[in-house]
């Protein structure tokens, strides 16, 4: 009985039943949570204007908690909420996202930590299918729906796409469904935008996408040096 128990045929088929059990679940708890409201938003870097337009909706009254992956530098983004009135008490900011993917990764932490079901991830047109597909991939595999709204950018897209760089973050990201199952990276720099000082980033300097129309004067200062990433520019 045991000899038969440690052929490796009985554990190919219990790990196909395991699977079986557990798409199963998943289907079951996704479905569920595809019928509840939108309780977040995750907003993906790489354009101002995503957060232009959230930072409306915010003063329009949405009160849903926003979790900003690696977006603009912090005081653009304090500036782009301060300008339209919005409350920041219930926005947060995730800096350590250096790639679409990195984006889903190190915001599935704390999207579990508020407990969301159901969230509404915004980005740009350019930006599809790879984003959508990841994010479907990325936190469905963890029950969490996904709802993509797209905001249209002007000028240089943020992003910019083909087949090749699809097709591999698709594939790492099938690998890694199965890994965050048992192991999930964190980032150690998600902090709330309240908490950004910005009289303390106008004397180091900082520089804002043109797209935010944020006065030039609170650029860089002289000799300070800039790592360029899709959002932006951030002091090194």
């Amino acid at each position: 009985m045991l000899r038969a128990f440690l052929r490796p045929r009985v554990w190919v088929w219990l790990l196909l039943l395991g699977m079986a059990l557990w798409t199963s679940s998943l289907t079951t708890q996704l479905y569920r949570h595809s019928r509840q409201p939108v309780d977040a938003r995750l907003v993906l870097g790489g354009s101002i204007r995503r957060e232009i337009v959230v930072a409306e909706s915010v003063a329009q009254g949405n009160d849903l908690p926003v979790l900003i992956s690696h977006g603009a530098q912090p005081p653009c983004t304090r500036i782009v909420f301060e300008r339209a009135a919005a409350p920041v008490d219930n926005v947060w900011l995730e800096t350590c996202a250096e790639s679409t993917f990195d984006n889903y990764r190190y915001s599935l932490p704390t999207l579990k930590k508020w407990q969301v079901h159901r969230v509404a991830v915004i980005t740009s047109p350019t930006h599809l299918p790879r984003a959508a597909w990841l994010a479907k991939l990325l936190l469905g595999s963890h029950g969490i729906w996904v709802d993509m709204q797209l905001v249209e950018e002007m000028g240089v897209p943020g992003n910019t796409e083909n087949p090749l760089k699809t097709l591999l973050d698709v594939g790492r990201s099938l690998i890694w469904v199965f890994i965050s199952q048992v192991y999930q990276p964190t980032c150690s720099s998600v902090f709330p935008l309240a908490s950004v000082d910005l009289t303390q980033w106008r004397q180091q300097g900082f520089t804002c996408e043109h797209q935010a129309d944020i006065d030039r004067s609170m650029g860089p200062v002289e000799g300070a040096k800039l790592a360029t990433f899709d959002g932006g520019s951030w002091p090194l």
